[in-house]
């Protein structure tokens, strides 16, 4: 299963995906929107793993996790 990632800060939210490199060892990390996310979340291909920067608290959520944990942290969108 695919994880994109969900980076919550005071001053806003985005979504990352992580690409693994075959050349060089470090992966890369790019900024994606949010229906790239809302689609493959909406499949059950990827799950979704909310990470708050300021607490370091991280949850993991994927289209079999409660609805109202994904409304709470993803939105109404992802349903």
């Amino acid at each position: 299963m695919k994880y994109y990632y969900k980076i919550i800060r005071l001053t806003g939210h985005f979504y990352v995906n992580e690409f693994e490199k075959i050349k060089k060892h470090k992966n890369k990390v790019r900024e994606i929107h949010e229906s790239t996310v809302v689609k493959a979340f909406k499949s059950g291909n990827a799950g979704v793993k909310v990470i708050f920067e300021e607490t370091d608290t991280t949850y993991t959520l994927d289209s079999f996790s409660d609805q109202e944990l994904i409304i709470k942290y993803l939105g109404k969108n992802f349903i």
